[in-house]
């Protein structure tokens, strides 16, 4: 009962007991609590209570007793044991390997960390030489080299930096993940006078590691120009320890920074021993590093060089001196240091500096592209999110398909501090239906793995996603407004797709995407036209944007949805690609305009006449309960129409349904579920025209002859006439082809006098077989039997 009376008094600070009472009440603004004298203590109130580890202290006010509480929490009881302190212990051979192999997807990486882990060196040793120029000395120029030995099967990385000393050595490679980096980025901050340089690569301390991925041995040789001495570090690949000693070989020595060899395994030496390969990585991973990366080529250079002249047949060798000599060229290879990474971060500098050229040039040496891109936009973000980047439009679309599906593309190149990252992504950084922008984005602060291959999902990502997203639409925004109208036309023709997948996949942008999609109308059929100047063009009476969806814009023009529409001055967009009306259907709406389909129930144009209407309702009932009862359950139920001028009739969808050019593709789908086709299908309706000849004279045929067979005959042709005009697909095509013909002989027989003609030749036909009958006989007695041996031409060569 402790706890409870302490949770009950929590809040209570102060309450009154009467004195002579056994039971008292404790009052607080959510409860009243009776404590019994069970629970006081057997010498009473006269020192305060204390229950549940709450102390009260009794004080007495004008013949009342008070209770106030002195403490809330109770005294921890002193002298608790304390255990034993234990460390935890690691096989370093084990973790090693944990490290090495578990941390990178692909081998290649090795040299990308190598290579930074330089670059760190350089840096550090360029920002202390502020304070102590002392530390640069007479040692060259900052850079890095890197020799491949294909016959020994080695790679020499050598950096020019600030080198390590003995201690250093032991303190950064002798502790796996202890990142020197890390340690002087975090000096640096402390010291406030000198200031903090972000551009530093390394966080983690395993990236040195990552060259077991491919060495089965790594000596590390580095001078400290804080140090007299030149130490050596030496490992083996599975080993749990490591040899530093001092490097005694002059030959060996260096001016100052550090030189790493590695041993290449005997699965890696082939490839990446190969000058060419490792030309190829410095580019893809290092190309953009501060410093100049020299590697080891094979080159070729053209030389003058004399040559004797043979002698001719016959002539007698002259002596030496009398020989004539002449200059030929020859081919020499030699080998010769070559810059890498000529080309400079052009995202690193400002939008003015950088002129369309530029731009252009690295768009081109990025990508190996041959086209200049449409447009770019440079630009940097900052305060919650910090990064630089440069995007492109290409000057032309994927060739292959797959490519408008396929959100890993590899034309995004994210870098963090000039040093590649990846460019594998699956939708992170910009969403498919942007897939076709490249561009390089360049942060601080992305949460990478490790491994630094692997872009982890945080808030950072999602907004660096939103502005990346918001400046492309910037971008095609400018494109489209620009004075030239031939870029945007060509944007659309190859890119227009794309922005239409966006209408379905990304409904929070349809804002951006809707004013830059493009269709052609029915008053525009050559040029494409947008939304907005559709919705400039409409009629003050005209409350919707109206669509048609067909499979070309030769179908569409000639659709019979479209006629009372082109008779009252209405525009109507045309849909004549596959995923037009499904984005559409995801839009809804533009300028609270709603999108309406032509081709479905219910189509209200704004102006009828209502008192006609129903009269012409009236007078066609029972035409239209006549054709139902003919066509059965082909139809849902057949009306009036009100979007009809020439045609007799037309088959429209339900409102909810698929309709005609939706069914149509649905049913092309190679993985598509034919079980649901009949209930997507949606019911069809047959609308006919009041005012066209065949339906009066079938609304007689109703009326005064309603079981004529030509007449059902006719209502079965018009339906499926109606069934292909309207965009469906008939059930049995044979079937309509034989309906057709029948109709075209009834229409057609005897009109050009055939029945006459027919009637002559049957007469003499009949004379001529009698005549033949009487002559038979003799004619038979008469024939004369010819060999094949006696047959002669004229001009048989034979014959002579």
């Amino acid at each position: 009962m402790a706890p409870a009376l302490s949770r009950g008094l929590a809040n209570t600070s102060l309450a009154s007991l009467p004195p002579s009472s056994s039971s008292f009440l404790l009052k607080n603004s959510n409860k009243v609590l009776s404590l019994r004298s069970a629970f006081l203590p057997q010498n009473g109130l006269r020192r305060g209570l204390s229950c549940g580890g709450l102390k009260w202290k009794l004080e007495k006010r004008d013949n009342r007793i008070s209770i106030r509480c002195e403490a809330g929490v109770a005294e921890k009881e002193a002298g608790e044991t304390s255990g034993e302190q234990f460390e935890y212990q690691a096989e370093v051979s084990r973790l090693l390997d944990l490290i090495v192999h578990s941390l990178y997807s692909h081998k290649e990486v090795f040299l990308r960390e190598l290579v930074s882990n330089a670059s760190d060196a350089l840096d550090k040793l360029r920002f202390l030489s502020v304070t102590e120029p002392a530390l640069l000395g007479d040692a060259g120029d900052l850079e890095i080299r890197i020799k491949p030995d294909p016959d020994n099967g080695t790679i020499t990385i050598t950096d020019t930096g600030i080198g390590m000393t003995k201690e250093e050595l032991i303190d950064c490679l002798g502790t796996i993940a202890q990142s020197g980096t890390s340690k002087f980025l975090k000096a640096l901050k402390e010291n406030q006078d000198l200031g903090a340089d972000n551009s530093l690569i390394g966080q983690f301390g395993v990236g040195f590691y990552s060259a077991f991925l491919v060495a089965e041995k790594v000596v590390v040789s580095t001078k400290s120009p804080r140090s007299e001495k030149q130490y050596v570090w030496e490992a083996v690949a599975d080993s749990s320890s490591y040899v530093i000693k001092e490097e005694t070989d002059p030959e060996k020595l260096l001016r100052r920074g550090t030189q790493i060899t590695l041993y290449l395994r005997e699965d890696d030496k082939y490839e990446f021993s190969e000058p060419t390969r490792i030309q190829s990585l410095v580019k893809n991973y290092s190309q953009f590093v501060s410093f100049p990366i020299y590697t080891w080529q094979e080159k070729s250079r053209t030389i003058e060089v004399e040559e004797e002249e043979p002698p001719k047949e016959g002539e007698e060798e002259k002596p030496d001196e009398e020989k004539k000599k002449k200059k030929t060229t020859k081919t020499e290879k030699y080998w010769d240091w070559e810059l890498a990474n000529e080309t400079k971060p052009i995202w690193m500098r400002s939008p003015k500096e950088v002129e369309k050229e530029d731009y252009q040039e690295f768009y081109k040496k990025a990508f190996n592209e041959f086209l200049d891109p449409l447009a770019y936009t440079h630009f940097t973000t900052e305060g919650e999110v910090e990064f630089r980047s440069v995007l492109y439009i290409p000057g032309m679309g994927p060739l292959n398909n797959e490519d408008v599906v396929n959100p890993k593309t590899k034309n995004i190149r994210l870098y963090v501090k000039r040093v590649f990252i990846s460019d594998d992504f699956d939708g992170e950084l910009f969403p498919r239906y942007l897939s076709f922008v490249k561009g390089v984005v360049d942060s601080d602060d992305l949460p990478l793995n490790v491994s630094r291959e692997i872009l982890q999902e945080s808030r950072v990502v999602r907004i660096m996603r939103k502005r990346l997203v918001r400046k492309t639409f910037d971008m095609i925004q400018e494109l489209s407004e620009s004075e030239d109208k031939e870029d945007y036309k060509k944007f659309w023709e190859n890119f227009g797709r794309f922005l239409k997948l966006g209408c379905i996949e990304d409904s929070g942008n349809h804002k951006r995407i809707t004013p830059l999609l493009r269709f052609y109308t029915s008053k525009s059929e050559e040029e494409l036209m947008s939304l907005d100047n559709y919705v400039e063009n409409m009629g003050e009476k005209q409350n919707a944007i109206y669509y048609l969806a067909t499979d070309s814009l030769k179908s569409a023009k000639s659709a019979p949805f479209l006629e009372k529409l082109v008779q009252k001055d209405i525009e109507v967009l045309y849909l004549i690609e596959p995923i037009d009306e499904v984005a559409i259907q995801n839009l809804q709406t533009y300028k609270e305009k709603k999108f309406v389909d032509i081709s479905k129930e219910d189509l209200e144009l704004g102006d009828e006449d209502e008192v006609k209407e129903r009269e012409t309702k009236q007078e066609y009932n029972l035409l239209c309960d006549w054709i139902k009862q003919q066509l059965g359950d082909k139809v849902a139920k057949v009306q009036v129409s009100k979007r009809l001028s020439s045609s007799p009739c037309v088959l429209v969808s339900g409102k909810f349904g698929w309709s005609a050019n939706m069914e149509r593709l649905m049913k092309a789908q190679a993985l598509g579920d034919t079980s649901s086709l009949e209930f997507m299908r949606g019911r069809r309706i047959l609308e006919i025209n009041p005012d066209h000849p065949i339906v009066k004279d079938l609304n007689a045929a109703c009326k005064n002859a309603p079981d004529s067979g030509d007449a059902k005959r006719a209502v079965d042709l018009l339906y499926d006439t109606a069934l292909i005009s309207s965009g469906f697909t008939p059930d049995s095509p044979a079937e309509l082809g034989n309906k057709i013909y029948e109709m075209m002989a009834m229409a057609l027989g005897g009109r050009w006098g055939r029945l006459e003609e027919e009637g002559e030749e049957a007469t003499e036909s009949s004379e001529d077989s009698s005549t033949e009958s009487s002559a038979a006989e003799p004619a038979v007695a008469e024939a004369e039997v010819v060999e094949p041996s006696e047959v002669r031409t004229e001009s048989d060569p034979w014959n002579d």
